[in-house]
């Protein structure tokens, strides 16, 4: 999927301070240190793309010989090394100044570890920036592809009742939810419903798409769309498990909200491409009651 150089900077330079909020979430950490942790076998070759402050790449370190940390950002490449020499096993990391879609590492790698993601995988270049890598890489080294953190995605998309009202002002505009704890201004008029899901070693997809139907399972005003991403950090194939992470909720407004009962079947459509704005999602969605 061929991206115009105006595309391939959108999510490209995200500020300093954005990348504390992601040290600071526990669930993020903990699961891909843990995931990094089962997927970095001792004497490993990893790459990052897409480094950030490195702290990924530093896990890496607890067991891989060798670790290139590819950034973009001149300013994040130099927090990255400043920090990673900071910490014990810093050393093992290369801070790589680098575009993520053209960079090959100078020789296989056993793991790559990939977080350019978003929710409903909008935004950030998590599938172009893979599915470019994939290609290169094939073509210089051949077969198998390495590893890969996350392992896969699945996507769903859920109709919500959604109090938009502010100390009563009325703003329905795109919100962010945490998936983590009660959510006191939404009703859920349905359980969620999966539209996609891809294995990162699989042919990657250029649109993220669904034309189907919710049957609602309580009556309510359906005003919003809630987009799910659950990221499959790692697949743990000892105990059949899998080490998780789910980005935040985006709660997308409706254009015409309309009233469903119990039954109501709910039809919806809709089409992107991944890595588009999250702007660019609304306009191509569509909603409305099949009876």
């Amino acid at each position: 999927m061929e991206l115009s150089e105006t595309e391939r900077e959108l999510g490209q330079f995200i500020p300093l301070h954005y990348h504390h909020s992601m040290l600071l979430d526990e669930a993020r950490m903990s699961g891909f240190r843990a995931a990094i942790d089962y997927a970095v076998q001792p004497g490993a070759r990893v790459l990052e793309l897409g480094g950030g402050t490195g702290v990924l790449s530093f896990f890496a370190a607890q067991k891989a010989a060798q670790v290139w940390c590819v950034e973009r950002n001149p300013v994040l490449v130099e927090t990255a090394r400043r920090l990673l020499a900071m910490n014990a096993v810093g050393n093992r990391v290369e801070v790589v100044q680098a575009d993520a879609f053209d960079y090959l590492p100078p020789e296989p790698v056993d793991v790559v570890i990939c977080e350019m993601l978003h929710v409903a995988l909008l935004r950030e270049k998590q599938i172009p920036v893979l599915d470019a890598f994939k290609r290169r890489y094939l073509e210089r080294f051949g077969a198998p592809l390495p590893r890969f953190v996350p392992e896969a995605y699945l996507q769903a998309v859920q109709p919500l009742q959604q109090d938009y009202r502010f100390e009563g002002y009325y703003a329905p505009v795109p919100l962010f939810q945490n998936p983590v704890g009660t959510q006191e201004r939404s009703i859920e008029l349905a359980a969620p419903v999966v539209y996609q899901s891809f294995a990162y070693d699989e042919t990657l997809p250029e649109v993220c798409a669904w034309h189907g139907s919710i049957t609602a399972a309580q009556g309510g005003t359906l005003d919003a769309l809630r987009f799910i991403t659950k990221n499959i950090l790692a697949v743990v194939l000892e105990t059949g498990t899998t080490i998780d992470w789910h980005n935040a909720y985006l709660l997308l407004p409706v254009d015409e909200p309309i009233a469903v009962d119990a039954g109501t079947l709910i039809d919806i459509e809709f089409s992107y491409r991944p890595g588009e704005p999250l702007d660019a999602l609304r306009p191509r969605v569509s909603v409305r009651s099949a009876g």
